[in-house]
């Protein structure tokens, strides 16, 4: 097997939980050959990392053009900045290097667009290292769709709900997320909840986003924090609860919330409502025809009705998990519940095969595109705003994104 050469480019907080799910593979498969920062005392930080786990010296760059350029590097990690990612890896695919990028939202869709180019004119790809497409429930989900257990697909809802007041906080404990928030009102972290959605939605492969709305709620809860935490007063330009509706070209619906600056347990909203059926993630549970329970009730009239009840997705699991989790669910490795070693599974086979990744580029401009068009519906007062077909008209035909064992288009049985 191929040994994938990586380079990683922005060491912080997230690059050392990447690293710390690469130090689980086997070094003949993957090895970290590069790094690179702007900030010496960050790599150096990184290489004590690596040294306490006994980790092959790799070579160290300041400059990230150097790094992509290095005969020693066959594909980019990319977790810096929210701003600088895509430029990263425009660069990176420009070099014929794929390169694997870190969530978040777009600043423009220019941007975007350049990236969708460098793919096609290089033939190489960038792959979202979206996570939360491999979760267990959302993989779940994407299997009974595509068994048509749910029927034909009318609505879907996601979002990202998370309590983040900390970043407002006086201790200095602030992200980069904090600045966005501080400057820009819309959906700013859309990838969580509309990864999964798009895929099963089949977007780009025979179905597309065609427009959105968005509403932002007045921003009260980082100014609270800020406040409450002595730093005194400070305006945030985003809303504490941001509503996009999104129109499919196929007529699904798609309503989305992003939420982080209010107190309420973690949840990515996930619900999947077709014709036969619904998966709903808060309550872990679906209600399927033919599986789920359904009794006769008397009311208080004497009128019999209907009532469905919920099958909680653990009873589920043995018939219909994905056959990824089949496969992978004792013998999970990395962060966020095993999603993170997944994920990267599927990047690195991507690059030894010189395949299409299972998320590519036309995946990440129309998910994070949201963020911008967001941005542009809020400022017009919840004005519909169209998306751009980054495919050029690829999307009417099904059946061409990435095949094999991590393909999210399609379930691909052993």
């Amino acid at each position: 097997m191929k040994t994938v050469k990586v380079g990683m480019i922005g060491v912080g907080a997230r690059a050392e939980t990447l690293l710390a799910t690469i130090f689980s593979f086997d070094r003949s498969e993957v090895l970290v050959t590069a790094i690179c920062d702007i900030n010496p005392a960050q790599l150096d930080r990184m290489l004590g990392i690596m040294k306490a786990h006994d980790y092959p010296t790799p070579l160290t760059f300041t400059d990230y053009r150097e790094l992509i350029a290095c005969d020693q590097v066959d594909a980019v990690l990319v977790p810096t900045s929210w701003n600088s990612h895509l430029r990263i890896a425009e660069e990176a695919m420009k070099n014929g290097k794929y390169a694997g990028i870190e969530v978040g939202g777009a600043s423009s869709l220019d941007e975007l667009w350049h990236l969708v180019r460098a793919a096609e004119s290089t033939g190489v790809s960038c792959m979202m290292l979206e996570n939360c497409c491999y979760g267990r429930n959302e993989l779940l989900c994407l299997n009974l769709a595509r068994k048509g257990l749910l029927g034909e697909l009318i609505h879907c809802e996601c979002g990202y709900e998370h309590t983040l007041s900390e970043m407002a906080r006086a201790d200095g404990r602030r992200a980069e997320r904090e600045v966005h928030n501080l400057r820009r009102n819309g959906d700013l972290y859309p990838t969580h909840g509309i990864g999964p959605v798009a895929k099963i939605l089949r977007i780009n492969r025979g179905n597309r986003f065609m427009t959105l709305t968005s509403t932002a709620s007045k921003g009260r809860g980082f100014m609270r924090e800020a406040e409450r935490s002595g730093r005194g007063q400070v305006f945030y330009a985003a809303g504490d609860v941001v509503t996009t509706v999104i129109k499919c070209a196929n007529g699904e619906t798609v309503t989305m919330t992003h939420c982080v600056s209010l107190p309420r347990p973690y949840t990515r909203d996930l619900r999947v409502q077709g014709t036969k059926g619904i998966f709903l993630e808060d309550v872990k549970s679906v209600h399927i025809e033919g599986i789920s329970p359904v009794r006769e009730e008397i009311d208080v009239a004497g009128n019999p009705y209907t009532v469905h009840d919920w099958t909680p997705v653990a009873d589920i699991y043995e018939k219909y998990d994905h056959p990824i989790w089949k496969t992978y669910k004792d013998q999970l490795i990395g962060g966020h519940g095993g999603m993170d070693g997944l994920i990267l599974q599927a990047f690195f086979d991507a690059v030894r095969n010189r395949t299409a990744p299972p998320i590519d580029v036309y995946d990440c401009a129309a998910w994070m595109a949201i963020t911008c068009l967001s941005e542009e519906s809020i400022a017009m007062g919840g004005a519909p705003v169209a998306f751009p077909d980054f495919t050029d008209g690829k999307w009417i035909y099904e059946g061409w994104g990435a095949k094999g064992k991590w393909a999210l288009d399609e379930v691909e049985e052993d």
